[in-house]
Parts: C-alpha cells; structure tokens; sequence
C-alpha cells in the first residue's frame, strides 16, 4: 500500500474516532458510512426480505450493529465469514442520580464502567455524550425520540489533591472510586447566579440533576429541560484524536481498544462489498458485527452473549430456506475473527512478557492464543489466518500471557460456544490498554484494514482446501 493510501486510511480512522464518544456514536457513524455505500438498513421487528448479491445493515439499541453482504453465488447452507468487535470502552457513566453538592461545589455522580486507568482520569477536560430520551408534543399527539447527544466543550473535571496534602502519592496513588472519581462541575455561588435555569427545570428532575447540567442538555438539543424524560450518558475526554509522534508514526487517543478493531473490520467490508464486481464469485456472506458491553462481560440484550449473531445467522439464512437443518450446516462452514486489541511490549516493563512472545508496534495484527480458552484460537483457525497474510505479505505475531499472569478474554470464546463457530482471537497491539488516552501504531492500523479486508475476499476458497472433520 502506497504511503498515501496509508495516510488516507489512517486519516479515515482519526475522523471515525473523533465522531464516536460513545457506543451509541460509533454505531451512528458507522450507519451513516454504510448508508453511504448502499447498504439497506433492516428492522429486526419487521420481516426480512433478502437477495442474493445486496448488502445490509440493522442496529440492536443502537450501540450494536450487524453488516453483512450476501454473495451473488449464495445458496443457503453456505457459510458466512465475520470480523466481531466491539463499540464500547471503559469510562465513566453517570449514575441515575447525578446531583452531589459538597464544599460548595456541584459536582456529578458517575459509575465506573470496565476495567478504567481510573487514575488517567484525573485533571482531564471533561464534557458528557451519549443518548437522551425527549418527549415530543405535536397538539394533542405525544411521542418519544432517542437523541444523541454531545457537548462539544469542557464542561467538567476531576481535579486531583494538590501533593501538599498527600505527600506519599508519588509512593502509590490509590483512587477510591466512589468519593475521589466525581467530576466538578461549578462552583454553588456562580450556579446560583443562573436563576432561569431553575426557573425552567422540572422539580422532580432537579432532585437528581443539578438544574445546571439540564439546561446544558436541554441547550444542545433544542428542547426544554421538562421534554428531558431519561438519559444514559458518560463522561468524554474533549482532546481530540491525533496522529502523534516524532515521526507521526503513532495514534494518540481514547477508546483504540476496540474503535481501531471496529474501524478496521467496518472499513474493510465496505471496501470488499462496493464496487459492481466485488461479490461476483462469492458464494457465502461476508459479514461484520460491533457488539456492545464486552468490557463487562458481554451479558446484555445487544452484548456477544446475547442470541444477536445466532439471531442474524438464522435470519439470513432461512431467508433463502425453510429447511432450518441448513443453519447447522452454515454455522460448520463459517469463521469468526474476534477482533480486540492485543498488548504491545512495553519498553519500560519488559518483565510483563514473555521472551517468544513480545508483540511489537509496527508489527502486524497479533494472533491470540490460550490453552484454557479464554481467547478461542485453536490451530486450524490460527492457520487460515496466517495464511491469508502470507499471500498478501502482511506482518502477523503470536501472544501467549505469561503463566505467572492472569488473561483476559474477548468476545471470541462467548460466540465460539455459544453459537459452535470456528473462532480466531487477532488484535492490533497497543500501549496504554483502557487509560482515558492511549497509542497505537499508524501501520498497524493499515496492516488490520489490509487483513480484515483480505480475509473477506479469500476465505470461501480458502477454507474449501482444508480438511478437517472428514
């Protein structure tokens, strides 16, 4: 790939990053480019009506969206080949109850989401995005929208204690996340001063919100304050996405883990499903899926624990059959790359991995492998990924965790046993994995872009030349 085409690849990504704050946005962007390209959006409360050759698109909650485009050559009983993300990252979220009041100062609940760098959090420029619920009137007609919402400019921080009053806090810096974790949001003297925010607010709702923050929202959205029925909102950082380095060769940002997976899969199925000829010869389903909650365990209505893939499998395929056997055999002829980023040696902590496996930036993606499955690779799947790079000359790395230290999962081994499909653990390696902003590297965000997009154009024939249960 020519440097330029880099560039505009990793360009690409920075805008993708800084238009989603949140699930609920990345999904929303991700609508808006797949729209873009012609995928037709289905409602899973309505029927499908499906053709071979188009490609298409729904949302669950819309912090979820599945993708996929159906080969001219489909047949049901073939397989389909996924790319699976996710759209959330650690953050903090505001609690149902924001309004605290201590010292003079208003300041606003939140609750931690995911395992947090809690402490990067701190004397950061804060500001709050996400979804609210707004009641519409239109004469005696009352309806409810889902609106998503982001406050452009810092409107909030949590500043840390000055070292005077903590003198051992170089020793250890120890957060207590319930009463250290609270953003400031004014002073009680200057929002007092602001008598038609109170003036304007519901009563109900300024017993759990400062009237201040309301009347922020209500401000952004066009509505008043009492149209505010609910909201689910995080805290954001307001520094944007960047290409960093001395060099340029590095993305400084917040949410990499799992945005830069998302981009890339989503990327890569528009540019293998776009122009006339692209699904010509293709017999199976290419297919991308962004879940939401995998950094709490994936157990919710849009999570990878969720019946959503099965769901979508099922749907697609008896689409096309009334023979529901054919499921089964579709499920054994697919593949699932589980895409989540992976840990890049770090120099200053070189202890922390192992010597033969040492995953680097600039490096390629990173094929993830544990023996008690907690990432769900096994040998015949790691191959078919392997493969695909050795005919595109692309970089790949193996990462084993040290046996002296836990490992984390993904949403590979969830999906794997619950669904029965082959499953390959990858992910672009990182630095600074779930702080409020973290690094990673310019090439390896085009090696995953390469990957991703390699796979869905080669895997039917590929898979076609491997025997296994035979």
């Amino acid at each position: 790939m020519a440097e330029n085409d880099v560039s505009s690849v990793v360009s690409d990504f920075i805008n993708f990053l800084n238009a989603s704050p949140t699930a609920f946005h990345a999904v929303d962007e991700a609508k808006k480019r797949l729209q873009k390209v012609g995928y037709e959006q289905v409602l899973e409360r309505e029927d499908w009506k499906l053709e071979a050759g188009k490609r298409y698109f729904f949302t669950r909650n819309h912090s979820t969206i599945v993708a996929f485009a159906i080969g001219k050559k489909y047949v049901a009983g073939n397989g389909f080949h996924i790319v699976g993300a996710h759209t959330d990252s650690p953050c903090l979220k505001l609690k149902p109850v924001t309004k605290v009041t201590k010292g003079g100062y208003l300041e606003v609940g939140v609750q931690t989401y995911g395992g947090g760098l809690w402490h990067t959090w701190f004397d950061r420029d804060l500001t709050v995005a996400g979804r609210v619920i707004i009641k519409e009137e239109k004469g005696s007609s009352v309806s409810y929208s889902h609106q998503l919402l982001r406050i452009e400019e810092p409107i909030m921080r949590v500043p840390t204690l000055a070292i005077h009053l903590d003198r051992g806090v170089n020793d250890g810096f120890k957060v207590n996340t319930q009463s250290h974790l609270l953003p400031v949001l004014a002073t009680s003297i200057k929002a007092e001063l602001n008598k038609e925010v109170a003036e304007n607010g519901p009563s109900e709702k300024i017993t759990k919100h400062h009237s201040l923050l309301l009347q922020i929202i209500a401000n952004n959205l066009g509505c008043r304050p009492d149209q505010i029925c609910d909201f689910e909102l995080q805290a954001c950082d307001t520094q944007p996405s960047i290409v960093a380095g001395a060099t340029k060769e590095f993305v400084f940002s917040g949410r990499l883990d799992n945005l830069c997976m998302s981009f890339c899969s989503l990327k890569a199925l528009i540019d293998a499903t776009s122009s006339e000829n692209d699904l010509e010869d293709e017999s199976g389903v290419r297919m991308v899926a962004l879940f939401d909650h995998e950094e709490v365990g994936s157990n919710s209505a849009q999570g990878a624990g969720s019946p959503a893939m099965l769901d979508a499998l099922s749907r697609i395929t008896l689409s096309f059959t009334s023979d529901s056997k054919l499921l089964t055999k579709a499920i054994q002829r697919s593949l699932l790359v589980s895409a989540d980023m992976a840990h890049a040696l770090h120099p200053n902590y070189m202890d922390k991995h192992e010597d033969n496996h040492q995953p680097k930036l600039h490096g390629g993606l990173v094929i993830k492998h544990n023996a008690n499955q907690r990432y769900a690779t096994n040998a015949v799947t790691s191959f078919i990924f392997r493969e695909i790079a050795t005919r595109h000359n692309l970089p790949i790395q193996d990462f084993v965790v040290r046996n002296d230290m836990p490992c984390g999962s993904t949403i590979g081994p969830i999906l794997a046993s619950g669904v029965g499909i082959r499953t390959v653990d990858v992910g672009a390696p990182q630095l600074s994995m779930h702080s409020i902003r973290e690094m990673c590297a310019v090439d390896d965000v085009k090696h995953s872009y390469e990957h991703f997009k390699a796979f869905f154009l080669e895997f039917t024939h590929l898979d076609a030349k491997i025997t296994v249960d035979k």
